[in-house]
C-alpha cells in the first residue's frame, strides 16, 4: 500500500497491540502488505537522505595488542578518539569473546522470537517497571509509524540487576553467557574512552556509568514493502555507550556527512556507538550519531545492543566533566540526574533528539 487513507490509527495501534503475536505474527497470518500503523508519512519519505558508495563504513579497530604495551595501546586509545570524534560509530575485532558464545546469543535471540505464540505472549507488556518484556516498538503508541521490529527487552536500568529465573527459558542460557562477556567488554571500552579523553583510566567507571543497563534481542522479519517503513527509526541512542551484535543480514546505517553510510556486518565484530549521556558530559566533543535501521524483503534480521545507561535512581548530578572544560570550551549542558534525563527520554518518540532540552 502507497498510499495511507483516513482511518482509526488509535483503534489498528491497539487492535494490533492487544494481539501480542508483534510483526512476525503478520507474516505468520500471511500478510502481504504493510499495514497502515506501519507506513511512513509520505513527506518523511520523500525527504530521505542519500545511501553512500559501498566502500564507506565505520573504523574497525583491532583490540589484539591493547594490552601488549603501552605503545600499542596508545594507538588503539587514539583510533577510539577519532572514530568517537567524527563517526560516533566503530567496530571492534579481537575483542576477547569466543565467537561460540556470540552465536549462541544470535541464535537464543532468534529462538526467543519464533517459538509458540503462546509462550512470548507471556511476556507482552508495555510496562516500564517490568525487568523482562517483550513487544513491538517502546514507542508505540507515541510515534508517526510503527517500526518493523519485534523486540525482547532486559531492563536493569532501575535495579542494576535482575533474576535469571525471569528470562525465558528458550534463551536464558545464552543471555547470560553473553551478558557475563558483553558486560565487562563495555567496562573496557569505557576504560579506553576515559584514557581518550585525557582522563583517569577509571574515570567513567568511578561515575557509575556501567552500573546499570538494558538489553534487547531485536527481531526484524522480512518485509513485503521495505520502501514504506523502516525497521528501526532514526534516533540516537540514550546512554553513556552502546555496543551491538548484529547478524550477517545487516541493515544497520549511521548518518555520516549527511548521507546514510551501511555499516557492513564484520564477522565476530562488536559496534560500540557513543551515546546521548556521553556526548553530554564530554561537552560534545564525542559525538552521539543519528542511526536507524532499514527494512529489507530478506529476513529475519537479529541484533543484540547493550545499553550502558547508569542506575536510573541515582543520586549522583551529570553534566560536562570539569576536567574537560577551559576558557575557550565552556559547558554546553546543564547539570542532571539519570531520572531526569531518562524520564524525559522515555516522554518522546525515538526520532526527536533529546539533547537540545538539556543545554544551557
Amino acid at each position: 500500500m502507497d498510499n495511507q487513507t483516513s482511518y482509526d490509527r488509535t483503534k489498528d495501534l491497539k487492535t494490533f497491540d492487544d494481539r501480542k503475536t508483534g510483526v512476525k505474527g503478520l507474516l505468520d497470518e500471511g500478510t502481504k502488505e504493510v499495514p497502515s500503523i506501519f507506513v511512513r508519512p509520505l513527506e518523511d519519505r520523500s525527504k530521505d537522505l542519500s545511501n553512500n558508495p559501498e566502500n564507506i563504513s565505520i573504523p574497525i579497530i583491532d583490540l589484539t595488542h591493547v594490552n601488549e604495551d603501552s605503545t600499542s595501546k596508545a594507538e588503539i586509545v587514539k583510533e577510539i578518539l577519532l572514530a568517537s570524534e567524527t563517526w560516533g560509530f566503530f567496530q571492534v575485532v579481537n575483542h576477547g569473546i569466543p565467537i561460540e558464545v556470540l552465536n549462541n546469543m544470535i541464535e537464543g535471540a532468534r529462538m526467543f522470537h519464533e517459538q509458540d505464540d503462546e509462550v512470548k505472549k507471556q511476556f507482552y507488556s508495555r510496562d516500564m517497571s517490568k525487568v523482562v518484556t517483550y513487544n513491538t516498538n517502546h514507542d508505540f503508541y507515541k510515534s508517526n509509524a510503527v517500526n518493523w521490529r519485534d523486540s525482547l527487552y532486559i531492563i536493569a536500568l532501575f535495579t542494576g540487576s535482575f533474576d535469571p529465573q525471569d528470562l525465558p527459558s528458550v534463551c536464558r542460557e545464552a543471555i547470560l553467557e553473553y551478558l557475563k562477556h558483553i558486560v565487562k567488554l563495555g567496562d573496557f571500552i569505557l576504560e579506553l574512552i576515559s584514557l581518550a579523553l585525557g582522563l583517569e583510566q577509571d574515570y567513567l567507571s568511578k561515575i557509575r556509568s556501567s552500573q546499570a543497563w538494558s538489553y534487547a534481542c531485536h527481531y526484524y522479519p522480512a518485509c513485503p514493502e521495505p520502501e514504506l517503513t523502516l525497521g528501526t527509526s532514526k534516533h540516537t541512542d540514550s546512554s553513556f555507550i552502546t555496543l551491538l551484535l548484529q547478524d550477517h543480514i545487516g541493515g544497520l546505517q549511521v548518518l555520516h556527512d549527511n548521507q546514510w553510510v551501511n555499516v557492513t556486518p564484520c564477522p565476530d565484530a562488536i559496534i560500540v556507538n557513543i551515546g546521548d549521556l556521553l556526548q553530554m558530559i564530554s561537552n560534545d566533543k564525542l559525538k552521539s550519531v543519528s542511526h536507524r535501521v532499514i527494512a529489507q524483503t530478506i529476513g529475519p534480521r537479529v541484533s543484540i545492543p547493550l545499553f550502558l545507561k547508569g542506575l536510573f535512581s541515582s543520586p549522583e548530578k551529570y553534566g560536562p566533566i570539569t576536567e574537560l572544560l577551559s576558557e575557550e570550551n565552556q559547558p554546553i549542558y546543564k547539570n542532571f540526574t539519570l531520572e531526569e534525563f531518562y524520564t524525559y527520554f522515555f516522554s518522546r518518540p525515538v526520532d526527536q533528539s533529546g539533547l537540545d532540552y538539556f543545554k544551557l
